[in-house]
């Protein structure tokens, strides 16, 4: 069992911090000391709860670069996707507090007497963050299940722990109850097998690959133990001829390349009618190459680092070196480095095509018409996200309903936003996160029924 974890810096393979790495007993006394500071926490006046919640997240903003700096050194973020992180945590924690006040129950009309519901808090919420986005996901799942009264223990992942700590940090100096917000690093197996497995953690919100995923799952249902899980992507990017080809073109390599292509929702598998195949290629083969890639303190710089050698080994292995690709470049020597890549010729079942890499790789497939568009985009086990870019307004109504996928995109590639709901169809997930029923998924529904027959003789 591994007694410290080794933080490394992925642009130049440093060590640059180490942590303690968290036992099955550290994660029972944390369940302990998590479900006594719960229970004043749900007591408290919900404005009580909102007012420390804002002040959490002012102390977010008080401390947005030096977050996002954190994540540049840990993550191998470009500083403008940390800063965007970090403001993201501030936001989602600011709405969730708007939430606070306005989790209601409901007043149904049933004969003889009065039916209300009450939404009460789960109890102790226990969040196994991923490495990918270290800050933004550890509070999607921990914003909302503080606000609706319940207590945190986030695990983060192995590589990328810097950042959840000093947000235990600013949370205590916010004046958060002590306890109420628990950060404890360390490995899958151990702490977060003891927190899956703890009797006294109410739910597990997993973000991860479907595999791990597959296991937490199990391991709930033998607890009965509710679950949120986003899980893996393979995700589509349709574009039909009668698109702004020009504008899907050079919005393409960004969709698979932002944080180094390290991100369920890339847009790997770039699907293209087949009358525009070439002109879109033309465009969009000088914009993949002109990508910066280079060092992420660098404004300047639009793609940094993979996190690991496992995962720059992970992600070489699906592109040969003699495979129909076009590539940018990646600096040599330190630093978990690997240019972008499209790869052309492909079949659609190749493994390139259907597998997550997770990594700045993305296939381009011809397609022949809509049905064919289709087929192809909900031919694969997930159904995280996508993008399907035309001028007919008929066609991306009728394809977004058509796509097994549970967040579409028309013309852009947006995915997330903090006030709208998130999550996957089929394998890439169960639940749904973010949006203005997140604060909900962290509570249980009580029925009370009141009667107002008459006893009186």
């Amino acid at each position: 069992m591994t007694t410290e974890l080794h933080i490394l810096n992925p642009a130049t393979e440093e060590v640059i911090a180490t942590v303690p790495a968290a036992t099955a007993a550290d994660v029972d006394t944390a369940v302990t000391r998590a479900a006594h500071a719960r229970r004043a926490w749900a007591a408290a006046a919900p404005a009580d709860r909102a007012r420390l919640l804002r002040r959490f997240a002012a102390a977010v903003d008080d401390h947005l670069e030096e977050l996002a700096l954190l994540e540049v050194r840990e993550a191998g973020h470009t500083v403008g996707n940390a800063r965007w992180e970090a403001g993201n945590v501030r936001d989602l924690l600011d709405y969730a507090a708007g939430g606070v006040e306005r989790l209601t129950g409901r007043q149904i009309p049933v004969p003889g007497g009065i039916d209300l519901t009450i939404l009460e808090p789960l109890g102790v919420i226990g969040v196994i963050a991923p490495w990918n986005f270290p800050m933004p996901i550890a509070a999607w799942g921990t914003a909302p299940a503080l606000a609706a009264g319940n207590a945190v223990i986030l695990k983060p992942a192995e590589t990328t722990p810097l950042t959840a700590l000093r947000l235990a940090e600013l949370a205590l100096e916010a004046g958060l109850p002590e306890y109420l917000f628990q950060v404890l690093p360390g490995e899958g197996p151990v702490a977060g097998s003891a927190l899956v497995e703890h009797p006294g953690v109410a739910k597990i919100v997993f973000t991860g690959s479907t595999r791990v995923g597959k296991g937490i799952m199990a391991a709930c249902a033998d607890r009965v133990k509710r679950v949120t899980l986003e899980l893996g992507g393979k995700n589509p990017n349709i574009v039909f001829a009668d698109a702004d080809i020009e504008a899907a073109a050079l919005a393409a390599p960004m969709s698979f390349l932002d944080n180094s292509g390290q991100d369920c929702c890339a847009r790997t598998r770039i699907l293209v009618q087949r009358t525009a195949y070439d002109r879109f290629m033309e465009l969009l083969a000088p914009a993949v190459e002109k990508v910066v890639v280079g060092d992420p303190a660098d404004e300047r710089t639009q793609m940094g680092p993979l996190i690991s050698r496992a995962q720059l080994d992970r992600v070489r292995s699906y592109v040969p070196d003699d495979a129909d690709a076009v590539r940018g470049t990646a600096p040599e020597g330190p630093g978990f480095w690997y240019p972008p890549t499209l790869l052309t010729g492909l079949a659609p079942d190749a493994p390139a095509a259907t597998d997550e890499v997770f990594g700045p790789v993305a296939a381009v497939l011809p397609f022949d018409d809509e049905a064919d568009a289709v087929r192809l985009a909900n031919a694969t086990d997930y159904g995280l996200s996508g993008s399907i870019w035309t001028r007919d307004v008929g066609r991306a109504l009728r394809v977004s309903q058509a796509v097994q996928a549970g967040n579409l995109s028309v013309n852009s590639h947006s995915s997330v936003r903090y006030w709208t709901p998130f999550g996957g169809y089929k394998q890439s997930g169960v639940g749904r996160e973010l949006g203005p029923d997140a604060l909900t998924a962290f509570t249980e529904t009580k029925n009370v029924f009141i009667s107002t027959s008459s006893t009186e003789g």
